[in-house]
């Protein structure tokens, strides 16, 4: 372990208006539709370097965002962030098997780190990248957006709080068409698997938010691949039931072949539903009582400014990456259980500083 005298500073003691650094590592589809943008949109926080092994994309980006010259980073010369205190935040959005080195390469530098879903590729790297960033003193926080949401914080209300009664069934589906066969989601080695860590993971996280509480037992099974060729490396589609402590169960549905998104709860007294439930914009949402009204939000933007908001108070994020490490232990039980055909019974490794489902 690197001697933590040798190691940068973590940023800190911020002022209440001062605008924080945020360094986007990865210039994808979801950087540039998504959080670019949403970063012009931000109060609390702005867009201050990139990194990408594309010179072709750095310097768009340098021309759109005006950034200076030595806020552009390739991946060879990443770790010299650790000497450029404009940068406060690392946000990663690189594919899932480069997680864990970039957060921990973040951590190292002294950086704050945001990282997408999934947190790691597995349970044992998830566990390194918690590690690194707590010995390194800075936070890590996931790219759960959902919880800034207005329709989604509305479903965790009613569940959480039982205002129809006790939850008797929870019907969970992500799905999508994922396209072109020669993209880094359909290689095993790049993505961890297919759509259950891509999309599905929504679904299992909306599960626990709805319901305030952590599965105990998950049931999977894999569905056909009707075209082989395409989904050599990672499933087509998957299915599979989460259980919870009182019995309730969780039915969930990812596929890379079709669309759908739906998170339905059904309960003693009535029912409350999204569809579509985890996109960008356009959520809709309606209970036995009647259709939900909310302003639409820039959940990207406002994700960002949260965990900027934490920064500046000293405060933990509220999806932190503990959040993150119990998902992927429960995407790999789901994943166990659909090889094996069995029934696997959760434990879930302890996360102190986990205050939020």
């Amino acid at each position: 372990m690197e001697n933590q005298a040798n190691m940068p500073a973590a940023p800190g003691n911020y002022t209440e208006n001062q605008m924080l650094g945020v360094m986007l590592v990865g210039l994808g589809e979801y950087s540039s539709g998504q959080l670019g943008p949403a970063l012009k949109e931000t109060k609390h926080c702005c867009l201050k370097a990139v990194a990408s092994g594309d010179p072709a994309k750095r310097k768009k980006w340098q021309q759109e965002y005006n950034l200076k010259e030595e806020d552009l980073y390739s991946y060879d010369n990443f770790d010299d962030i650790k000497n450029n205190p404009g940068i406060d935040i690392v946000y990663i959005v690189l594919p899932n098997s480069m997680h864990a080195e970039y957060v921990i390469r973040a951590a190292k530098a002294g950086k704050h780190v945001i990282c997408e879903k999934p947190l790691a590729t597995t349970v044992a790297d998830c566990q390194r990248m918690i590690r690194a960033c707590q010995e390194a003193g800075v936070k890590l926080s996931m790219g759960y957006r959902l919880y800034f949401d207005h329709f989604n914080q509305e479903m965790m209300r009613l569940g959480q709080e039982k205002v129809m009664g006790n939850i008797k069934r929870i019907i969970a589906d992500d799905s999508m068409d994922v396209g072109e066969k020669n993209q880094w989601r359909l290689k095993y080695q790049l993505s961890g698997g297919g759509p259950l860590v891509n999309n599905g993971v929504y679904c299992v996280r909306a599960a626990q938010y709805v319901t305030g509480e952590w599965p105990v037992a998950v049931s999977a099974r894999f569905l056909p691949k009707t075209d082989p060729d395409k989904f050599k490396e990672v499933e087509e589609g998957i299915e599979w039931e989460m259980e919870f402590e009182n019995g309730l169960i969780a039915s969930c549905v990812s596929s890379y072949s079709r669309n759908g998104n739906l998170l339905r709860v059904e309960a003693e007294n009535g029912w409350f539903e999204l569809e579509p439930a985890y996109e960008y914009e356009g959520l809709k949402g309606k209970t036995s009582q009647g259709d939900m009204d909310f302003p639409a939000v820039n959940q990207q933007a406002v994700q960002m400014d949260d965990f900027a908001i934490c920064l500046k108070n000293k405060e933990e994020s509220r999806i932190p990456g503990e959040m993150g490490l119990r998902d992927v232990q429960i995407m790999t039980a789901i994943y166990e259980s659909a090889k094996t055909g069995k029934k696997i019974k959760l434990q879930l490794a302890p996360a102190d500083n986990l205050i939020h489902i």
